[in-house]
């Protein structure tokens, strides 16, 4: 089982260690001229997500994953106009493909906002002047993920036990960045939205502090793996999107959501401006955020997450296993990932690098 996580720099693939390949672009010609051409994360390549729909509506989706933000937008500077119907992009980058002008606005009375979790839809960064240019369709949390058969569960609930000598060489780092800096942020009080150059010492103890307590430091596949094989007990950036799809493989694995809080993820579907088939994306967008697609795409066997419609058609299972019912107050204590600006960012990087050096 391989997993991805939010990432506004890097893609869900690359935190994954290119787990799901991507598949080429069919050709859009003759009979396929109606096929549905999408730029995806690898959740939405599931068969079991895409065949009901393309059975329902006659169609062939053609996907092709991309490597983050950048490089998905990369891929359609290098594309003809129209060759694109929709996309998955993280929330906070919607505004990057309005300003390039490829999205087209959403008709927001044939999608289900009001069903979504209020916290989730993201109108800082899907509305733009007025208009939304995207629709969030799954999140999920940076946080603690565990063994709740190693650890005691009740420490799990503050950030404090990252730091506790009771855990010294049981702890594994996710390595990136941003949202390990916004939980050292929540665990010092700290509001992620707010962090300015002069919390940058403050910071850099906190994450010192949780290195030293650390066995390793690893990307996804590694720090993940760490995890479920029992070489750690504890994974600092870890959440649903790590122990919701190895559940069965290992129910003894678990998240929470700290008393301080938790770093939140989120995804969207926008519609390219030049589609040649607006009202297959629409009914594609429509299916995505319907109860039966978000329970698919939410368990997706490249990555579980969150979906973002309260009414997804999860079995009890499904829902007991994301924790779903808690949603609420989960959401009411994360906060959005560290959004600094180029001088801030690249001095945040520098931090993390002198933080991974360190003995």
């Amino acid at each position: 089982m391989t997993v991805n996580v939010r990432n506004p720099l890097s893609s869900l693939k690359s935190r994954l260690g290119a787990a799901c390949a991507a598949v080429a672009l069919l050709a859009t010609s003759g009979a396929q001229a109606a096929d549905l051409n999408a730029l995806i994360w690898c959740d939405h390549s599931d068969p079991a997500l895409l065949q009901p729909f393309e059975e329902a509506n006659n169609v062939k989706v053609n996907v092709k994953e991309f490597e983050g933000t950048g490089a998905g937008l990369a891929i359609v500077d290098q594309s003809q106009p129209g060759d694109w119907d929709v996309m998955v992009i993280d929330s906070i980058d919607v505004p990057r493909g309005v300003e390039k002008g490829l999205f087209e606005p959403l008709p927001e009375n044939k999608l289900p906002f009001a069903d979504l979790f209020p916290e989730v839809k993201m109108d800082k960064s899907t509305v733009v002047d007025g208009k939304r240019y995207g629709i969030t369709e799954k999140f999920g949390y940076n946080t603690i993920g565990y063994n709740k058969t190693k650890v005691d569960p009740a420490d799990m609930q503050s950030l404090a036990s990252l730091t506790s000598d009771k855990y010294k060489g049981k702890i594994a780092i996710y390595d990136y960045y941003l949202p390990v800096i916004g939980m050292a942020a929540l665990a010092i009080g700290k509001k992620t939205a707010d962090l300015t150059e002069a919390d940058l010492p403050a910071l850099k103890a906190e994450l010192l502090k949780m290195k030293a307590n650390a066995k390793l430091v690893g990307e996804v596949t590694a720090s993940q793996t760490a995890l479920a094989t029992g070489e750690v007990d504890v994974l600092v950036g870890g959440g649903e999107w790590v122990t919701a799809g190895l559940a069965k493989e290992n129910p003894a694995l678990d998240f929470s959501i700290p008393k301080e809080g938790a770093v939140l993820w989120s995804q969207s579907l926008a519609m390219f401006k030049e589609s040649k088939n607006k009202d297959m994306a629409l009914k594609f967008i429509q299916y995505i955020l319907s109860p039966e697609g978000q329970a698919r795409l939410a368990t997706s066997s490249c990555y579980w997450g969150m979906p973002s419609n309260k009414k997804a058609a999860l079995t009890d299972e499904q829902k007991k296993i994301l924790r779903f019912d808690e949603q609420p107050g989960f959401l009411a204590r994360a906060q959005a990932y560290p959004a600094p600006n180029a001088d801030l960012d690249k001095k945040m990087q520098d931090m993390w690098t002198e933080m991974l050096q360190a003995q």
